[in-house]
């Protein structure tokens, strides 16, 4: 039961990196979407950033960290669910 309401969370912490990441595309960020995007940046970049750390961007533009990210993520929650 724990561990499907972690497995939840971590789906759910996923998609809202996929969703901050989409929105970095957006190129006037006003009014509503400003405040999602000011939201979705103080709950995604504290854990974005462990691995902006260490992952430079590829040519200076592309950020591949939000990629890295997910990947440990979801390798986590595997290794957990397998453990336990």
């Amino acid at each position: 039961m724990i561990m499907g309401i972690l497995i939840r969370l971590v789906d759910v912490y996923t998609m809202l990196i996929f969703v901050y990441v989409l929105m970095s595309w957006i190129p006037v960020k006003k009014g509503w979407i400003e405040d999602i995007d000011r939201v979705l940046g103080k709950i995604c970049d504290p854990y974005l950033n462990l691995f902006r750390k260490f992952i430079p961007p590829i040519g200076g533009m592309i950020d591949i960290s939000p990629i890295i990210a997910i990947i440990a993520l979801q390798f986590i929650i595997r290794i957990l669910y397998w453990l336990i």
